[in-house]
């Protein structure tokens, strides 16, 4: 990335820059005129084919066009001493690359044998092929980096338990990932790992031993078991099961300090709890449901549920004006501008939108669709336009992190998507991205068939059903709607 630039002086620089035509120090000065040192900058890394037919650097301007220096006449040393490329030089005649070769090499090289371990090999491969290497030695130079790469270089094995006793940072999970993606570690589910570790802590909460023995049981045979049967844990399942725990530890200790057993527990003891509490407090009813299932409390009692359908929703004024921003506005990323379509107009959630493969996307010269449930939505124009700007430059392209992910929301993590909380947190400096999704449901709703919305869209059919009842467009109304028109249909004829 260019550095910023400072504002012009004309008056102490008053001759313009030949690229620019702003007014900052001339550094160079070349055939077509007076060089500042951000357009210098900037040609040492303009790269390209010149019309010579020249491959690398293009430095000079010809007709207004990127040349190299045999065409242009520009005089700059972009030839690397070390490998000899033509490449923006970082410090004795050696490009960044190279410097960063060696910087790698050095780090990753136990000194004690003064050789490389094995595991190491395409992790060090990785780390110096990155396309932008200056963005690699500024990653690697920060003195907590260079530590841990240290500290990995001597370690006797390079496992995941390993990583696992190395004190937690995200330079940590950052390098797993990268051993992970270059198939030296692996891979295995981080959020039900997560979990695992949390749920160990969270249990020792648990004042009473009886209660934090039920507790463990909790956790292994309802949660753990859950996860376990999943190909991969997702994200709102690892929230909702660290929630639920939670506040089943706060109820457990609320009748430790009342002198409660939780055989003992009666309806009035749980109203008094449920009333002193914030709305949160309803979500022990999954723990309770359990507990009753599993002997370890009374039957018959009950915790007010959670109401449904109390959420704020955009109304359909608020979902035209934001996604009038997000498809005419050019200054937002397309990243975000392909996200909040699939929000603003098919109702869907951050979750399974981080989640995309270019597998569910097809971009062609005439059509672009995404499958969202068991159906190809083909996007009319504008709204295929982010979504071809994405699948011609994905991002994140340019470090280690990537070498052959599919996601088309490429997160900062080695070979993960976005993660779905800073989707929505990049959204909401536009809209709220949950108040859209219940909106748009809540139109879609009044427009087609639960069943049909359901399958196209990739939700259950009850979910819709709850939004159409909200909506008051229920498919059974729709059904009768349908029989009526064609019964007159059918008395026309």
């Amino acid at each position: 990335m260019s550095r910023p630039r400072k504002a012009e002086d004309p008056i102490r620089w008053p001759v313009p820059c030949a690229r620019c035509g702003q007014h900052h120090q001339t550094v160079a000065r070349w055939p077509d005129g007076g060089v500042c040192g951000y357009c210098y900058q900037q040609a040492k890394r303009t790269r390209g084919t010149c019309a010579c037919g020249h491959e690398g650097v293009l430095p000079g301007m010809v007709d207004d066009q990127p040349a190299c220096r045999r065409c242009s006449g520009v005089r700059l040393n972009i030839d690397c001493v070390s490998c000899g490329a033509e490449d923006e030089l970082h410090s004795r005649g050696r490009c960044w690359t190279c410097v960063l070769g060696n910087v790698v090499d050095d780090l990753l090289t136990d000194p004690a044998t003064g050789s490389m371990a094995n595991e190491l090999v395409p992790l060090a491969a990785a780390l110096k092929s990155m396309k932008r290497a200056n963005s690699g030695m500024t990653w690697i130079r920060q003195k907590h980096v260079t530590a841990f790469l240290r500290n990995l270089a001597v370690a006797p094995t390079i496992t995941h338990e390993t990583f696992d006793q190395l004190p937690d940072s995200r330079t940590r999970e950052y390098v797993r990932g990268l051993l992970t993606e270059y198939g030296v570690l692996p891979r295995r589910d981080e959020l039900r790992r997560r979990y695992e570790n949390w749920a160990a802590e969270a249990i020792e909460r648990t004042t009473d031993p009886q209660n934090r023995e039920l507790i463990r049981r909790y956790v292994r045979w309802h949660h753990q078991r859950r996860m376990n049967q999943m190909d991969e844990v997702t994200r709102g399942t690892f929230l909702r099961a660290k929630q639920q725990v939670t506040v089943a530890i706060e109820l457990l200790n609320w009748l430790t300090d009342h002198g409660i057993s939780l055989r003992d527990l009666t309806q009035a003891h749980l109203d008094v709890w449920q009333a002193g509490g914030p709305t949160t407090r309803r979500i022990a009813e999954r723990f309770l449901k359990w507990a009753i299932k599993t002997k370890a409390a009374p039957a018959g009692l009950a915790i007010v549920p959670h109401r449904r359908g109390t959420s704020p929703k955009l109304a359909k004024s608020g979902q035209d004006e934001a996604l009038n921003r997000v498809v005419h506005t050019h200054g937002l990323d397309a990243r975000d501008r392909a996200a909040a379509i699939l929000i603003l107009v098919f109702g869907q959630q951050a979750e399974n939108i981080a989640r995309l493969t270019w597998d569910d996307v097809t971009v062609t010269d005439e059509l672009v669709t995404v499958q969202l449930g068991t159906i190809d939505i083909a996007l009319p124009d504008p709204l295929d336009k982010p979504w071809r700007e994405l699948a011609a430059n994905p991002g994140h392209n340019l470090t280690a992190s990537h070498p052959n992910t599919n996601w088309v929301f490429r997160g900062t993590s080695p070979g993960r998507h976005i993660h779905p909380g800073h989707l929505t947190t990049r959204l909401g400096r536009i809209f709220s991205t949950r108040a859209a999704r219940l909106g748009t449901l809540h139109e879609l709703t009044k427009l087609a068939p639960v069943a049909i919305i359901a399958e196209t869209l990739g939700y259950s059919p009850t979910t819709i059903e709850r939004h159409a009842t909200d909506s008051a467009a229920a498919y059974a109304q729709y059904v009768a709607a349908v029989s009526d028109s064609v019964l007159h249909a059918e008395r026309g004829n």
